[in-house]
């Protein structure tokens, strides 16, 4: 059984590069996410047209 470990929170405050990582990390799971949104409506309404 393998447990996850969590990173420990640091004791000062993030440099501005971890900054800009963390906000561009989450950029890109938004933008994922925004982008499978469109793939599962033409999934779903390819599906509805077949007889």
């Amino acid at each position: 059984m393998t447990r996850e470990r969590r990173a420990e929170v640091p004791a000062e405050p993030p440099t501005q590069l971890e900054a800009e990582n963390a906000a561009l990390r989450k950029k890109v799971r938004e933008l994922g996410e925004e982008r499978e949104i469109p793939r599962k409506a033409a999934k779903y309404f390819a599906g509805e047209t077949r007889c």
